[in-house]
């Protein structure tokens, strides 16, 4: 009696024989990529929502009233720094304020300028490029019809880089929300407390070993940040 055989009846071939040798080298050299980003990425996320999962620490920090004044200050540093900072880069200029601390409003006024100090250069040279991109040839017309500066600017300038320009704001709103080095480094939150945005306020609760509110007060950005990742992965998917 003849005994017939499915293909699936066979064994299938060990996974080193179906990949082949360009393959196999590809996961050997991606392995390493992936476990830093397991370890460094996934895992810190991870773990910190996972401290953060207690409703109580979201009751306590709204109860905190240092939470309520990071928050605002957040939105105030969003607001002015980011909107500054790119007319600044979009050929504009500015001077930074006195170098005086002890006052919450100058010392956060401070941290702004620092920051917008800190980003300009990148950001005026992403407009510089995207500004060399646009044909001589338009403003070459328009000087011949005897446009103005804010004419050139309005008609040729601004639409061709209205989207370079939302796309760099968003990106840059992003950023600017996980910046705590231009707030921590020179005022520390102080003084008493004032200055504080989202970011350096998890810093304060990490030193008070509250580890949950240090990681609710970071999870509390994400409604923020959320919403710009989406916009912005579905800009650039276009």
């Amino acid at each position: 009696m003849a005994i017939t055989l499915s293909a699936s009846d066979l064994p299938s071939p060990p996974l080193s024989a179906r990949l082949t040798t360009p393959q196999v080298w590809g996961i050997v050299l991606l392995a390493p990529y992936i476990l830093v980003f397991l370890a460094f990425v996934v895992y810190p996320v991870g773990y910190g929502l996972w401290l953060a999962r207690h409703p109580e620490s979201y009751v306590a920090l709204y109860h905190d009233p240092i939470f309520a004044r990071a928050a605002v200050n957040t939105l105030i540093f969003l607001v002015i720094g980011i909107n500054f900072k790119m007319l600044v880069a979009f050929k504009f200029t500015g001077e930074d304020g006195p170098n005086w601390l002890n006052d919450p409003t100058v010392a956060l006024t401070m941290a702004i300028g620092m920051h917008i100090w800190k980003s300009l250069p990148f950001w005026t040279l992403i407009l510089m490029t995207g500004r060399l991109a646009i044909s001589h040839d338009l403003f070459e017309a328009a000087d011949v019809d005897g446009a103005s500066w804010w004419q050139k600017f309005r008609f040729i300038t601004w639409p061709s880089m209205q989207m370079l320009y939302i796309t760099c704001t968003l990106l840059s709103m992003i950023w600017t929300l996980g910046d705590f080095n231009s707030v921590y480094l020179l005022t520390g939150g102080g003084p008493a407390d004032l200055t504080h945005v989202l970011s350096t306020l998890g810093i304060r609760y990490l030193r008070l070993d509250q580890l949950s509110l240090a990681m609710a007060s970071i999870v509390c950005a994400l409604p923020f940040v959320l919403p710009l990742v989406y916009f912005m992965m579905k800009r650039l998917s276009r």
